[in-house]
């Protein structure tokens, strides 16, 4: 689920050696280079939008503007920051990588990194996607060819997660439980509808999360909205979607907090909960899809859910593969997986509940369960 993300990120990013050694990301780093024997080395772009890959490989999130890591194949990486010489001291706590020089004559800079490198293998790119047109024709006109995008070979290899990886999606997960409890105890209270998701932010943010990021409805479920102005009215049936960063990783969660059972919402949480057995190693995607749009019949699906019931989600909110009806991918050990289910419907009311939940050889674990309205 995406949402809109801030101007400026001021949460904790600075990287934890105990919790994700530079031996961790040496073995990412390794890992890709057996899947791209002809890369020479490695530019991966990143943004305070789109950072997974960058942060995946280095643990840095730019804050402001956009960095470079050059990662050869021998010997130590590079990081070029944006931002001018001012802000290369606030950079050096983020990130394992000891070299850090400002981001300038991007195009320059990589033709001389790369002309250092042994060997006839040029550079391959990653995070080519989200790069700004310039910045990439800029980059490619100093190397003098084309580039190869490898993005996507990156993206595979960040599919599962190790157990380094699990332990801090465990405790986003418990960030957000503290979150959504928050949520609905002051809804209970009868507080307003901003003072009520405020403060599932800010139990949020006393655990220590990166970035909290929340939707509400204001229509009983119909429309998801963020915040542009306070709402000092009370909402029973308050249907919030939240979603927080710790330690880099996502967790996010749907749930419709209302005094008393909600039809839909306890529908939903069935429905959800009846085809999470089906999120098997080795079993196709799109089975959960298709079994999703089955037991909701004929009841109407939710916007938000008619057509993706889920996603896979770590360093990035959205992660691939889509679960959608037309997935072509298979659940595999160690990935982790959001899931949701909502109705649509004027009798039964309109809701949406979700779940995450790891992927596992010997039984899968159920992260963050949602299973209905919260009384």
């Amino acid at each position: 689920m995406l949402a809109m993300h801030p101007t400026l990120l001021v949460g904790p990013a600075d990287w934890d050696p105990a919790r994700m050694p530079k031996d961790e990301f040496l073995a990412r780093i390794a890992a890709f280079w057996r899947r791209c024997p002809s890369a020479g080395g490695a530019i991966v772009y990143g943004d305070r939008a789109h950072h997974a890959e960058l942060a995946y490989l280095t643990n840095l999130t730019p804050k402001l503007e956009a960095a470079l890591a050059l990662i050869p194949r021998a010997g130590a990486p590079q990081l070029l920051l944006g931002g001018g010489v001012n802000m290369l001291p606030a950079a050096k706590p983020l990130t394992w990588i000891e070299d850090i020089r400002p981001l300038r004559n991007a195009g320059k800079a990589v033709a001389e990194w790369a002309r250092e490198q042994p060997g006839d293998a040029g550079p391959v790119l990653i995070g080519g996607p989200s790069m700004p047109y310039a910045l990439r024709q800029d980059i490619g006109k100093g190397l003098g060819d084309a580039i190869e995008d490898k993005t996507s070979d990156l993206s595979t290899l960040m599919r599962r997660k190790s157990a380094r990886e699990l332990a801090a999606i465990r405790e986003a997960c418990a960030t957000l439980a503290a979150a959504v409890a928050a949520i609905g105890e002051a809804q209970r209270a009868g507080v307003g509808a901003t003072a009520a998701v405020l403060a599932g932010e800010r139990a949020a943010n006393r655990r220590g999360a990166q970035d909290v990021r929340t939707l509400f409805s204001l229509d009983g479920g119909r429309s998801l909205r963020p915040f542009d102005t306070p709402v000092e009215r009370a909402v029973d049936q308050l249907q919030v979607y939240v979603a927080v960063r710790q330690s880099g990783y996502w967790a996010e969660g749907f749930a419709a907090l209302t005094a008393s059972a909600l039809a839909g919402a306890l529908q939903a949480g069935r429905v959800l909960h009846s085809v999470l057995p089906l999120v098997q190693a080795g079993k196709p995607c799109s089975e959960v899809a298709r079994a999703v749009a089955q037991a909701i019949r004929p009841k109407r699906p939710h916007p938000v859910s008619a057509r993706i019931v889920g996603n896979s989600i770590g360093l990035a909110l959205e992660e691939y593969p889509l679960i959608t009806a037309e997935c072509a991918d298979k659940f595999e050990p160690g990935e982790v997986y959001s899931l949701r289910v909502g109705f649509a419907e004027e009798h039964t009311g309109t809701a949406i509940v979700s779940a995450m939940i790891s992927v596992n050889e010997d039984g899968n674990e159920l992260l963050w369960p949602h299973a209905g309205a919260t009384t």
